[in-house]
C-alpha cells in the first residue's frame, strides 16, 4: 500500500500524574490502510488512539488528520471533528440501553442535524449492510453480543467517517462471534476507503490488518507490514 498518511503523529508524550503513558511516539497512518496497534495491557496503546482521535491533547506533539492540527483545536472544535469525520467502537459497544437498535445507530446523524425520518432510513440501510435488518426496532438488551457489536459498528459508520477507531471491538466476544464481527467490519471499511486503527492484544485479530505496529512502555517497540 502506497497511499500518503492520512493521520501524522510526531512526538507525542502524555503523563498521568507521574506516570509517562506516551513518550515520544512518531506514527504515520496511511489513507484506506487498516492499521492494528499491539501491545500488553498498560502500554500506552489506548493512550495513543484517544490522542490520535483528539480525545485526549498529548502534553506535548502533535496529531493532524488530512493535513489539519486535531491536537491544536479546543474542545469544541476536537468534539464536532470526532462527531462528523471520526468512528468509534469500543469493546463493550457502549450503547443506549433506552434507544431502539435503529435509534442507535441514527443518534450521530441526528446530532448532526439530520431530520429524524432521513436518520431512520439511513439507520436501516446501515443495519442491513451488517445482515441485521431485522433488528432495527430490537433493544441493546434483546440483541446477542455479537449483534450488540454489529450495531455499534453501523453507528460507527453511519457518517462515512474518514477514520474508524476501535479499541478491542471483539474482545468481549467468543472466538467465533468475534471472527463474524471482525469480518463484517473490515469488510465495510475496506468498500469504504475508511482508514482504521485497531487497538488489540489478539494477535489473531492483528492479523486481519494491513500493518501492525507494537506499542511497549509508551513507545513504537517494532512495525510489522
Amino acid at each position: 500500500m502506497n497511499e500518503p498518511a492520512l493521520i501524522t503523529a510526531r512526538g507525542l508524550r502524555k503523563s498521568f500524574g507521574p506516570t509517562e503513558a506516551l513518550r515520544g511516539v512518531d506514527l504515520d497512518v496511511r489513507r484506506g490502510e487498516v492499521l492494528a496497534v499491539m501491545g500488553p495491557s498498560g502500554s500506552g496503546k489506548s493512550t495513543l488512539l484517544h490522542c490520535l482521535a483528539g480525545v485526549l491533547v498529548p502534553d506535548s506533539g502533535t496529531v493532524e488528520v488530512a493535513g489539519r492540527s486535531v491536537s491544536g483545536l479546543g474542545e469544541a472544535a476536537r468534539s464536532r471533528l470526532r462527531l462528523t469525520e471520526f468512528g468509534f467502537v469500543f469493546q463493550f459497544g457502549q450503547l443506549l440501553p433506552e434507544l431502539t437498535a435503529a435509534d442507535n445507530v441514527g443518534l450521530p446523524l441526528l446530532l448532526n442535524g439530520t431530520p429524524r425520518a432521513r436518520a431512520r432510513t439511513a439507520a436501516g440501510a446501515a443495519l442491513a449492510r451488517l445482515g441485521l435488518q431485522d433488528a432495527g426496532e430490537k433493544h441493546p438488551t434483546e440483541l446477542s453480543g455479537g449483534q450488540a457489536q454489529r450495531v455499534a459498528i453501523a453507528r460507527a459508520l453511519i457518517t462515512r467517517p474518514k477514520v474508524l477507531f476501535a479499541d478491542e471491538p471483539t474482545g468481549s466476544l467468543d472466538s467465533l462471534a468475534a471472527e463474524n464481527v471482525l469480518t463484517a467490519m473490515l469488510d465495510l471499511v475496506r468498500e469504504d476507503g475508511t482508514t482504521v486503527v485497531l487497538i488489540t492484544h489478539d494477535p489473531r485479530t492483528a492479523a486481519y490488518a494491513d500493518r501492525e505496529v507494537i506499542v511497549r512502555d509508551g513507545r513504537i517497540g517494532a512495525v510489522v507490514a
